[in-house]
């Protein structure tokens, strides 16, 4: 039995859950609504409170899903009742974010700057050296703060860059000068 995937997903005061046919999960919160249609294999029912997945076989593939189709449920209940939020920062001498409306600028040591729309859905936030992006659906929010980095990506010889907040970067020793 997948350890994930037999754990019942517990649905907060405030959530609803709907499950149509062909397994198209409707999940609404105080945040929003957020819809998507899971593996067609998983049964997924709504027993008092808790949203419980069971797989029908024990092949391969389906093990694989049983726990995906839990989380993928989890992520959801999770981002309607509370949100998701990646935060980045921006290291480099003369490197810096700016909000513009809905449109996020960063100054990259390119000859332009660089704008970015926010995507339908998300939103992001500059404090300081920091960019924060915020919304209900873990994937887009994910998506779009690695939409970001791939703007510079943080080097390991000064650590110029964005970077997750979270994220170590390696650094190495640049060359030595001649004797």
């Amino acid at each position: 039995m997948s350890r994930i995937g037999r754990l019942p997903v517990v649905v907060p005061a405030g959530v609803e859950v709907t499950i149509a046919e062909n397994n198209e999960v409707t999940v609404k919160g105080p945040k929003g609504t957020l819809e998507k249609a899971l593996p067609r294999e998983m049964d997924i029912k709504l027993e008092d409170g808790h949203v419980v997945v069971t797989r029908p076989s024990d092949l391969k593939k389906m093990k694989s899903l049983h726990g995906l189709t839990r989380t993928l449920i989890q992520n959801m209940v999770t981002g309607v009742s509370e949100g998701y939020e990646k935060v980045l920062e921006v290291n480099g001498v003369g490197y810096r974010a700016a909000k513009q409306g809905k449109k996020l600028v960063l100054s990259l040591g390119y000859s332009h700057p660089v704008e970015m729309e926010d995507p339908e859905g998300l939103e992001s936030a500059v404090d300081g050296n920091k960019i924060i992006v915020k919304g209900i659906d873990k994937e887009r929010v994910g998506q779009y703060a690695a939409e970001i980095r791939d703007k510079r990506r943080p080097e390991p010889y000064k650590g110029k860059g964005i970077k997750y907040a979270d994220e170590v970067i390696r650094r190495k020793v640049g060359k030595t000068g001649k004797k």
